[in-house]
C-alpha cells in the first residue's frame, strides 16, 4: 500500500513587535512596512505578525507487516538532504552535507557517522561527565553497514567531501535502528543536489522454525537461527551481511531471494518523495583521467607490467617492488616529454592500466596472478597450542596471509558491558582483530578504534559464536586476540580459522571447527550497455585480486553450513544469481580447509595442572555472601590481590576463576575460613588455635565454627601436654572425625599425618546431611532418577571435568549422636536383623538405611567419578572411585557396600564393606 500526502503544518498568529520567532515548528514574521500602514489604527496599534508555513512531505508505505513513514521538510532544513523515518515507535534522522569547492584527491572522501544517544530511551549517559563519548563499536559497525551499500554508487570521479550523519531520536526497543538509518540515508542522498546512483533498499531477513520473517524484531531475531541483512538496488545486489547457526547454502539462497524483492519496496516510495521535495542534482567537476593520457601510460607500461603477472615465482612484495620500479620509469619518461597533464594522474593511471592486465588474463585464460586455478586454495599451515603458558593459542597460515590467535578464560564477571539501545547488555565472548602496520611492510601509528578492525573482529566473532556452548553450561567470559602476523588477503577468514583452532586448544568444546574462506569476481562489462557479458568466480583471493576485482565475498561456516557471510562489492551492483553461484565454490573451499584443521586438532584438549584454568561456581546463603564481600568489596578484592583468582558473586552463587588448579585451592581455602562450607566426616580444613586446655586445643575453622582438638588426636606418640605439640594462633591442617557427646566437633591432627593408619573402636553414629566431598572441584549429577539415553550419550559431568567447571552446595550440619543402646532400639523398631557379618539386610527403605548398615547392592550406572548403585527398595545410592582405584566395574555387579554418609539431598553415599 503505497501513498504520498503532503502536509502543511497549522499556523498560530500572535502580537511579535517586528521580531522573527521560532515555535513548535512554526515560523512566524512580523508584518512589512507597507502592509502595517495598509491596516486601520485599531490593528497596527498592536502589530499582528505576519506568517510562512512550514511544509513537510510524508511517505507512508507498509513491508512485512511494518508501517514506515519518510518524513522530510520539518527537521534538519539547512542539510543539503535530510529524512525521518519512522517504523512504529522508532524514529532516526538522516542528513547529508557536501563539501564546498573542489578539493585536490584521488579518491571519495565519504564519511558515516551513525550516533545512539541514551536520550531516545530516556536515560542519563553513565558516564563522569553524563554525556556520550567516542563512538562505540556498535555505532561503528553501523557506520560501516550504511557505508557499504551506498558508496559504490557514486560517479566515477567524485572527489567532492560527502559526509553523512544518522541519529537515533526515539527506540522501543523493539527494532533496531540501523536498517532503518541505511533506508533513511538513501532517501537524504535522492533527495540532495549530490550526483549519486540510488536509491538502495535494505531488509532483515529472521528464520524462526523454518519460516522466513521480514522485519523481525529484536525479541523474534533472539528466537530466529538467521540475520540476514540484504541491500539492493532494482535489479542489482549491493551488500550481504549475515549472522546465522550453521544454515545450509540452498536455505540462505532461498532467503536472499525473498529478500530482494522487499527490499525493492523501498525504492518507489523513495522516487516519489525526491519527486515531490528533492533537489536537482548538481553539476560537479568529476577528476577523470584523459583518453590520451591512458594510451600513452598504457604504450610505456603495458609490456613490462604484464611480464611482471604473467611470472608466478613473484611474492607479494617482490611484484609490488618491480611494479613500482615501472612506476618510476614511466614517471622519468613523462618528465623528459613535460607532460604536467599525465604527471598529475600517473599513480591512477598506472592502477588502470595493471587492472585491466590483471582482469584480461583471468577472463581470457583464466590465469591468475600466482599462477592458481581460478577454484584453487592457497598452501595450508596450522598449528595449534604453540604458546604452552597461555589457556589457548594457535597460528594459521593461508598463502603469505599468517594470523595468530589466543585465547584467554575469565570469570562471568569479566563480560563486557554495552551501552546500546537494543540487544543483550552484557558480551561474554569477545573476538579482538589487530592489523599492525609490519604485516604489510609499512610505518604506521597505533590509534583508537579503527573501523575496519572492528568490522573484520566482529565478522569473525560472528561466525565462531554458532559453535559455542550455551553459557549455562560454559560459564567462562572468553576473549580471542587476533593479531595479523602477515597479510595477502583474507586476513578475517584466517582469523576464523584461527580462531577455532585456538578455541579447541584451551579446552572449550566446540561442536564443530569454523572455517572461512573469501570468493571474488571478475567481470567483463560493456561499457555501452553495463550489462555482464563474461564473468570468473575466483576461490581464495589474493590481497591484489582483492583490489582489482570486483568482489570479496566472505563466508565463513561448518561442515554443516554457514555461519557468517560479509559482502562487499565495487562496482554499482551484481545480479543475484551469480551471488548464489559463488556459495558452491566458497562451500568446497571451506571442506578442503577443515580439514587441514582437524589434522591438527579434533577435540578440546584436557586442561593440564599447571596452566589450565579452572572455574567453580558455589552455592551459599546471602548471608554467607555478605560476608566474604565485606563493606564496599574490601574483603573481596583482598582474597583477589592476595591469590590472583577472580571472584564474581550474583544472588546465591559464588563463581571462583582462577588461572591454574594452584590458585584455585588458595582462593578456596580463603573463602573456606571466611564463609565455611558444609562439614564432612573425614574432610580436610585449615584453622587456628583460638584456646588451649588440659585436655585438647580449641580451633576456629570453617568460617568461624569452633572445634575440639582432643589431647589424645594430637600425635601418633603419647602427648603429654598441648602446649608442647600446637600453641595459640597456630595455624592447623586437621581432619573432621566426628562429633562428641557435648556436641564440639571432633578434629584430629594425628589422621593428616605420614604415618599409617592405627584402627579404631570407637563407633560414632551420625545422622544427618554430609556431602562426600573430597575436593571443591569435585561435581556429581543427580542419582535420585534413572538417567535419559541423551544423558548416556552426552554426560555433563565429564564435560564439566574437560574444562575445569565444578559446582557444590554446602549448607549447615545437622548432626544427631545416639548411645549404643538406642542405636540398637531404633535398629530393632525398624525392622532390621543382623547377618552372620555383623551387617543388615532388608527389607531396606529409607528411614532404615542407616550409617554403618551394610547391603548387597547391584551396579545400576557407571559414571565418571564413581557408580550410581541399586540397594533395593527404590533407593538409589553412589559410590566414589577412590584415587588410582579400581574402574573395571559391569552394570549389573553385586557389591557389598555399607553407608558411611549422606548427601545434602539424602542421597546415601556407600564405601565398600570390609570382609571378616
Amino acid at each position: 500500500m503505497l501513498s504520498l500526502a503532503t502536509k502543511r503544518t497549522p499556523v498560530l498568529k500572535w502580537t511579535n513587535l517586528g521580531r522573527r520567532t521560532i515555535s513548535t515548528s512554526r515560523l512566524h514574521l512580523a508584518p512589512s512596512a507597507s502592509e502595517s500602514r495598509s491596516l486601520p489604527p485599531s490593528d497596527y496599534a498592536t502589530p499582528v505578525a505576519g506568517t510562512k508555513v512550514l511544509e513537510s512531505f510524508t511517505e507512508e508505505f507498509e513491508i512485512g507487516s511494518k508501517k514506515i513513514t519518510f518524513e522530510t521538510g520539518k527537521m534538519a532544513r539547512f542539510a543539503n538532504g535530510a529524512v525521518v523515518l519512522a517504523m512504529e515507535e522508532t524514529k532516526v534522522l538522516s542528513t547529508v552535507a557536501s563539501g564546498k569547492g573542489d578539493a585536490v584527491r584521488d579518491f571519495l572522501p565519504l564519511t558515516v557517522d551513525y550516533q545512539e544517544k541514551q536520550f531516545a530511551q530516556g536515560v542519563i549517559p553513565t558516564t563522569f561527565m553524563r554525556r556520550e563519548g567516542a563512538p562505540k563499536e556498535r555505532e561503528l559497525l553501523c557506520g560501516r553497514l550504511i557505508d557499504r551499500p551506498i558508496r559504490p554508487l557514486f560517479p566515477a570521479g567524485l572527489y567532492h567531501e560527502v559526509q553523512v550523519m544518522a541519529s537515533v531520536l526515539s527506540s522501543d526497543g523493539k527494532q533496531d535502528p540501523d536498517i532503518m538509518a541505511a533506508n533513511a540515508t538513501s532517501v537524504a542522498l535522492m533527495l540532495s543536489d549530490i550526483p549519486w546512483g540510488g536509491p538502495i533498499g535494505m531488509i532483515r531477513i529472521g528464520r524462526i522454525s523454518g519460516e522466513f520473517i521480514v522485519n523481525p524484531t529484536m525479541d523474534e531475531l533472539n528466537m530466529s537461527d538467521l540475520n540476514l541483512v540484504y541491500a539492493c538496488t532494482k535489479d542489482k545486489t549491493l551488500m550481504i551481511d549475515v549472522q546465522a547457526r550453521e544454515i545450509s547454502e540452498r536455505d540462505l539462497e532461498a532467503a536472499l531471494r525473498l529478500a530482494h524483492p522487499e527490499a525493492v519496496k523501498y525504492l518507489e516510495p523513495q522516487i516519489r518523495l525526491a519527486a515531490r521535495a528533492g533537489k536537482r542534482k548538481k553539476e560537479y567537476k568529476l577528476s577523470m583521467m584523459s583518453e590520451m593520457t591512458l594510451e600513452k601510460v598504457r604504450n610505456l607500461a603495458e609490456a613490462p607490467i604484464e611480464a611482471v603477472f604473467t611470472d608466478p615465482t613473484y611474492g607479494k612484495f617482490e611484484r609490488g617492488e618491480a611494479l613500482d620500479r615501472i612506476t618510476q620509469d614511466v614517471r622519468r619518461e613523462l618528465e623528459e616529454e613535460g607532460d604536467e597533464e599525465s604527471l598529475k594522474a600517473l599513480p591512477k593511471t598506472v592502477d588502470t592500466v595493471r587492472k585491466g592486465i590483471v582482469r584480461r588474463r583471468i577472463i581470457a585464460e583464466g590465469l591468475r596472478v600466482d599462477g592458481r586455478r581460478l577454484d584453487e586454495v592457497r598452501p595450508l599451515f596450522c598449528e595449534a597450542g604453540n604458546l604452552p603458558q597461555l589457556h589457548g593459542s594457535s597460528l594459521f597460515s593461508r598463502g603469505d596471509t599468517q594470523v595468530l590467535c589466543t585465547v584467554t578464560l575469565g570469570a562471568p564477571g569479566d563480560a563486557q558491558r554495552l551501552d546500546s539501545l537494543v540487544g543483550p547488555s552484557t558480551k561474554r565472548f569477545m573476538l579482538h582483530y589487530s592489523f599492525p602496520p609490519f604485516c604489510i611492510n609499512e610505518v604506521g601509528k597505533r590509534a583508537g578504534l579503527n573501523r575496519r578492525e572492528v568490522g573484520h573482529g566482529t565478522l569473525a566473532e560472528k561466525a565462531l559464536l554458532a559453535v559455542l556452548p550455551p553459557e549455562n553450561e560454559l560459564r567462562y567470559t572468553i576473549r580471542i586476540n587476533s593479531e595479523v602476523m602477515a597479510s595477502d588477503g583474507s586476513t578475517s577468514m584466517a582469523t576464523v580459522c584461527a580462531g577455532s583452532m585456538a578455541l579447541m586448544d584451551a579446552g572449550i568444546p566446540l561442536r564443530e571447527h569454523v572455517a572461512g574462506v573469501s570468493v571474488g569476481l571478475v567481470t567483463d562489462v560493456d561499457p555501452s550497455t553495463g550489462i555482464i557479458k563474461d564473468y570468473r568466480i575466483l576461490t581464495d583471493i589474493l590481497g591484489l585480486e582483492d583490489h582489482l576485482g570486483d568482489m570479496d565475498f566472505k563466508i565463513a561456516g561448518t561442515r554443516n553450513g554457514i555461519t557468517a557471510i560479509q559482502l562487499d562489492i565495487k562496482p554499482a551492483g551484481i545480479p543475484l544469481d551469480i551471488v548464489c553461484e559463488s556459495l558452491e565454490p566458497a562451500f568446497k573451499a571451506r571442506l578442503q580447509i577443515l580439514d587441514h584443521m582437524e589434522q591438527e586438532i579434533n577435540a578440546p584438549r584436557t586442561l593440564d595442572e599447571r596452566n589450565s584454568p579452572r572455574i567453580v561456581t558455589l552455592k551459599y546463603s546471602n548471608e554467607a555472601l555478605r560476608r566474604l564481600i565485606g563493606p564496599l568489596g574490601a574483603l573481596r578484592r583482598k582474597i583477589e590481590e592476595e591469590t590472583g583468582a577472580r571472584i564474581s558473586v550474583n544472588d546465591g552463587s559464588l563463581t571462583i576463576v582462577a588461572k591454574n588448579h594452584g590458585v584455585l585451592d588458595k582462593a578456596l581455602e580463603k573463602v573456606d575460613f571466611i564463609i565455611g562450607r558444609e562439614i564432612e566426616v573425614g574432610g580436610i580444613y585449615k584453622g587456628v588455635v583460638t584456646s588451649i586446655k588440659e585436655y585438647g586445643a580449641f580451633v576456629e575453622f570453617n568460617g568461624g565454627q569452633q572445634g575440639l582438638l582432643h589431647v589424645s588426636e594430637l600425635s601418633h606418640e603419647p602427648v603429654s601436654r598441648v602446649s608442647d605439640v600446637v600453641s595459640i594462633g597456630q595455624q592447623l591442617h586437621l581432619k573432621c572425625i566426628g562429633q562428641d557427646i557435648r556436641g564440639n566437633i571432633k578434629l584430629s591432627l594425628k589422621e593428616t599425618l605420614p604415618k599409617p593408619r592405627s584402627g579404631t573402636n570407637n563407633v560414632v553414629e551420625i545422622e544427618g546431611s554430609f556431602s562426600q566431598i573430597k575436593q571443591a572441584t569435585d561435581s556429581w549429577a543427580s542419582v535420585g532418577s534413572i538417567p535419559t539415553e541423551q544423558e548416556k550419550q552426552h554426560s555433563a559431568v565429564s564435560r564439566h571435568e574437560s574444562s575445569g567447571v565444578a559446582s557444590s552446595s554446602y549448607s549447615s550440619p545437622s548432626i544427631l549422636i545416639r548411645s549404643a543402646a538406642q542405636c540398637d532400639e531404633e535398629e530393632k523398631s525398624a525392622g532390621l536383623k543382623r547377618n552372620s557379618k555383623g551387617g543388615f539386610e532388608a527389607p531396606m527403605n529409607a528411614k532404615s538405611l542407616k550409617i554403618g548398615v551394610e547391603a548387597t547392592s547391584k551396579v545400576h550406572q557407571i559414571r565418571a567419578r564413581g557408580l550410581v548403585l541399586d540397594l533395593g527398595g527404590g533407593i538409589r545410592g553412589m559410590y566414589r572411585f577412590e584415587t588410582n582405584g579400581k574402574r573395571d566395574f559391569v552394570v549389573g555387579d553385586e557389591l557389598r557396600v555399607k553407608c558411611s554418609s549422606f548427601t545434602s539431598k539424602r542421597i546415601p553415599v556407600m564405601s565398600m564393606a570390609e570382609d571378616d
